[in-house]
């Protein structure tokens, strides 16, 4: 149990913030330095969510850290990128309501948290053919948090993904990992500080193997529960939304299931959905997304079941873009609760990803967010792209890492684990490999064959592989012409199953620019709010940038907490139990917005 767990409980609040990922524990705080009271609810025993276990990048245009670093953007371009990214899915009035909130929400949380974050200024923004995009700087990465300033609740984190760990255990940033894994100049040095530093750390070695340098998603989550801590907010673990209280078409509360007792807990103003999407819901899988689709391929914890989506719906929510996933290749590890996605390793010259014939269908290197749809897009037309499956040479295997698999130079295939061992097919050819992996022969061959014409010319005339400042971030500069294509044909050749994964899905509650709940109708719920993976994405089918998924949640949060702390104000002379009137509503959006 958490720390608020262990006493009497209210059934009362101001505000009831379900999930407890990065948007749900900002909009907690948010909404705690107005003066409300606040509870936040989670389903499972560890607290932080997908956000936990992902990279805490957040992406925000017109951020205080781009000048400082030496970049330059503006309102005007910002907006010209969003609406072009994100076509006839996107609502300008919740972009421009992102634009707006996003960078206020990053100076509240610097200022009044204990999370901080840096630019990235060669991080490029995903699709830099777009109008308004650039070259980085709007991607920022969170700075390390130490662990120990949780106590307790330092074990309730919930682990970051191993994928993210060196050796499985020693966390390092964003920058970091680009450091090590292009080899850029310091990158041994780096490398044998980080050990150092996490061997030499005694007295927490003695506690537990978990690095207390907490980076990445659990830095953004350990020192958001630090600040609740330090608000006194209330965490329930352990209890599950079981639906909305709504009488009269408001919604007063929700219901919940904590330790097998049902509670009903009140919420005088107003209710924030945010425990992500459903995407480890089979049963929803089946009903909206692309087909085949599996609950298991997913890259996310087990327990993103679409709850709030499905009490949403029971309250007369309407849902939008329930057909899309922020997308993922992602392989599979036995033991593990869920598969590591493919971020980085597809950028690598000398790999290519194939289909069952043999056949590329997309970049490699491109945006993940865009893998996974050009998979279901090939496989409507082949029926064999779901797998894929990524091939290498023994080049490729001795320099690089691929999945949970890390180069050979450091782990040669006699050593690979045996939890790791069903990953890497292995043959002595091309013709063999393409046998056990079930793929066509003569396609497989004559794309590695135009894979080799395309690294001594340095074009991908298929696919265009390399030729933006995206692709070869994650590459490796010591190749040319074209650093993220290289010859494959040294034996042994290796293959990894890729299958059609994802990071969340994108659809969810509708809501309007200040994250309320709509109806079919457009009307709005009172008291109900969604956001992050709960609602459905501001970014629509696109993910313009690193960060795209937290940076939305967490800045709608923000919003959302502003307005109830606004109508909690303009009710002040009114019983609590009283919403306000809704042409009043309007006017305090307005206002807020």
């Amino acid at each position: 149990m958490s720390q608020s767990t262990t006493r009497a409980q209210p059934d009362e609040f101001d505000v009831i913030v379900v999930g407890s990922g990065a948007g749900a524990m900002l909009a907690a705080c948010r909404a705690a330095d107005h003066g409300l009271s606040v509870v936040v609810l989670e389903k499972s025993g560890m607290y932080g969510g997908t956000s936990a276990v992902s990279g805490g990048g957040i992406w925000i245009p017109l951020n205080h850290h781009i000048a400082p670093a030496g970049g330059k953007d503006d309102y005007a371009t910002a907006l010209e990128y969003l609406l072009a990214c994100t076509g006839e899915h996107g609502d300008p009035q919740r972009l421009r309501a992102y634009l707006d909130h996003a960078p206020r929400m990053l100076q509240y949380l610097e200022q009044r948290t204990g999370v901080h974050y840096y630019a990235l200024p060669r991080y490029a923004d995903y699709f830099q053919k777009q109008p308004g995009a650039m070259p980085g700087y709007r991607s920022l990465d969170p700075m390390p948090f130490d662990g120990a300033r949780l106590g307790e609740e330092f074990e309730r984190l919930r682990p970051s993904s191993p994928g993210t760990l060196v050796a499985g255990r020693i966390a390092v940033t964003s920058a970091e990992a680009h450091t090590l894994l292009c080899r850029s100049p310091g990158w041994l040095r780096l490398a044998m500080g980080q050990f150092a530093r996490y061997w030499l750390d005694l007295g927490w070695r003695r506690k537990t193997r978990r690095d207390r340098r907490l980076t990445l998603g659990a830095s953004l989550i350990g020192g958001l529960r630090r600040a609740m801590m330090d608000r006194a907010i209330p965490l329930w673990l352990d209890t599950a939304l079981h639906g909305l209280i709504v009488e009269d078409g408001v919604v007063r509360g929700v219901r919940a299931v904590q330790d097998g007792r049902r509670l009903e807990i009140r919420a005088r103003r107003g209710v924030i959905l945010a425990a992500g999407g459903f995407e480890r819901n089979q049963a929803m899988r089946e009903q909206y997304l692309p087909r085949p689709t599996q609950a298991k391929w997913s890259a996310t914890p087990p327990h993103n079941t679409g709850d709030a989506i499905r009490a949403g719906q029971d309250a007369g929510a309407a849902v939008a873009l329930m057909s899309h996933v922020w997308g993922a290749p992602t392989v599979c590890v036995q033991g593990e609760e869920k598969q590591r996605a493919l971020f980085i390793e597809r950028a690598m010259p000398g790999c290519l990803i194939v289909n069952g014939l043999g056949r590329r269908f997309v970049n490699e290197a491109a945006p993940y967010s865009e893998f996974v749809p050009a998979m279901y897009r090939d496989h409507e037309k082949t029926g064999c792209s779901v797998p894929a499956w990524m091939v290498f040479d023994a080049t490729f295997r001795h320099k690089y890492p691929c999945g949970p698999i890390l180069p050979g130079s450091v782990m040669p295939d006699r050593s690979i684990p045996a939890a790791l061992q069903g990953i890497l097919v292995k043959a002595d050819s091309l013709d063999a490999l393409a046998r056990q992996i079930g793929v066509d022969a003569a396609g497989l061959a004559d794309s590695v064959a135009r894979m080799n014409r395309y690294a001594q010319t340095g074009v991908d005339e298929e696919f265009g592989k390399g030729d933006n400042l995206f692709d070869t971030y994650y590459s490796d500069p010591s190749v040319q012409p074209n650093p993220c294509l290289a010859p494959i044909g040294r034996a042994p050749f290796y293959a990894v199953r890729v299958d059609a994964g994802d990071i969340g899905t994108k659809g969810g509650l509708a809501t309007d620019a200040s994250a309320r709940v709509l109806r079919e109708d457009g009307s709005v719920i009172d008291g109900l709010f969604a956001i992050g993976n709960t609602s459905a994405a501001v970014m629509g089918t696109s993910y313009p940038g690193a960060g795209s998924t937290l940076g939305p949640a967490m800045t709608f949060g923000f919003i959302a907490a502003d307005l109830l702390a606004q109508q909690a104000r303009h009710a002040a002379g009114a019983p609590s139990s009283q919403p306000a009137h809704p042409d009043q509503t309007t006017e305090i959006v307005k206002e807020a917005l």
